[in-house]
């Protein structure tokens, strides 16, 4: 979850518990009543706390101790290339300790002008120090994280008193400067510490660091004694250290551990049906139900990639099976930014050819148009001005000129 994700995630709290309680019962009377003739689309288009309530592993999830992870050296130990190459990912780079942010060792001093208040961050003895000033009175902070891997941009957390607080500016990269942290611009801060900074607690704080770091929501609450920096192997695979256990007793047996063996003891979301692949990726990114209950319209939901993807017409019962987010991004390599590279995943579902006739494999019609640059076309970019960036649309469909964002 970059900084947009981390907003939109805020904006869904902030809408009230009772709302979304009202709403997802709503939602969910609205579902059954539906499919309930249809047991197995019951789980379709799922709200994560929903998934949450349910047992078995699932992103955010909660667990009863930090003791149960084993942590990505062990699982580097079976699975080198794939531990090798996660570690260049942004998932793997979405939160570290503002020590290893390569963002502010690059820059050696940051600054920031609004109205009458000054914003600095700088290092100074050894430490990243966060300033805020009105020309009178200054205060400071030393950040202590990082959030996100710096492509788009960079938000930053401080500690006061044991609380966490979320820096009232953010670095963007194509601004290669600070700006407001999106959501956060305050026009006549009530006093100095408000303009510094807001407080993160609660479900917010639990969820920010979920979908940014591994094994950090212990109970249902946050906890940072074991928690892992970024998005590592288990955040996605679940706990791991009874497969691991499993695995050393097997080699100590002189026996061969099979794959699958241990279904119990590690997850593969690689065998999710389709629907619950994208749920999966969308409880942090944004699943169709967690858009709706959180309220998010117009280009608010352009960051919610799953919610997207579930509008496009080559998805679900009328489009294709394999269309899931993994089809075209492997959580385990480094993200592909050209859209050119997108064109054999696209061409491994659409016809080549006017000529050709559809097949199992290939039951999409050909582009009249082009085979090139697919996405280019057909999954249009839309500038976020509160983010500073260009991002790409994953609702993918015929796009008429001059046409507005499709909600």
């Amino acid at each position: 979850m970059m900084l947009s994700q981390m907003w939109m995630a805020t904006m869904m709290c902030r809408r009230g518990i009772s709302k979304q309680l009202l709403l997802r019962f709503a939602a969910s009377c609205l579902l059954f009543a539906t499919y309930a003739h249809v047991p197995g689309l019951l789980w379709a288009q799922t709200a994560t706390e929903d998934r949450l309530l349910y047992r078995g592993w699932w992103p955010r999830h909660s667990t009863s101790s930090g003791n149960v992870y084993a942590g990505p050296a062990e699982c580097a130990k079976c699975h080198p290339g794939k531990a090798r190459a996660q570690k260049n990912t942004p998932m793997a780079r979405t939160a570290a300790p503002v020590a290893d942010s390569g963002i502010l060792a690059g820059h050696g001093r940051l600054t920031f002008q609004a109205g009458r208040i000054s914003y600095q961050i700088a290092r100074s003895e050894g430490k990243t120090v966060y300033t805020v000033t009105d020309g009178r009175r200054s205060i400071s902070a030393p950040l202590t994280w990082s959030f996100g891997d710096g492509h788009v941009g960079q938000s930053y957390l401080f500690e006061r008193d044991g609380n966490l607080y979320e820096s009232r500016v953010s670095y963007f990269d194509t601004l290669k400067a600070l700006e407001f942290t999106p959501g956060r611009k305050l026009n006549e801060p009530q006093d100095l510490e408000q303009a510094m900074a807001r407080p993160v607690t609660g479900a917010e704080l639990v969820r920010c660091f979920a979908c940014h770091t591994t094994s950090s929501t212990i109970n249902d609450k946050f906890e940072r004694g074991q928690m892992i920096p970024g998005i590592t192997c288990e955040a996605c695979h679940g706990p791991g250290l009874n497969h691991v256990a499993a695995q050393e007793i097997a080699y100590l047996q002189g026996g061969a551990w099979e794959t699958g063996q241990d279904a119990d003891l590690i997850f593969d979301p690689g065998k999710l049906n389709p629907a619950d692949a994208v749920d999966f990726c969308g409880a942090c990114h944004g699943t169709w139900w967690d858009v709706k209950l959180g309220g998010l319209v117009g280009l608010a939901n352009l960051r919610a990639q799953p919610y997207r993807l579930e509008k496009s017409r080559c998805w679900g019962k009328k489009g294709d099976a394999r269309l899931v987010c993994v089809a075209c991004h492997d959580p385990h390599q480094e993200l592909v930014r050209d859209s050119g590279y997108y064109d054999r995943n696209c061409l491994s579902c659409h016809l080549t050819s006017t000529a050709a006739k559809p097949t199992t494999d290939h039951q999409g019609p050909t582009c009249k148009v082009s085979i090139k640059n697919c996405a280019s076309c057909h999954m249009p970019k839309y500038e976020d001005s509160r983010m500073h960036y260009t991002f790409t649309d994953h609702y993918i469909r015929v796009v008429r000129p001059g046409a507005p964002y499709p909600d």
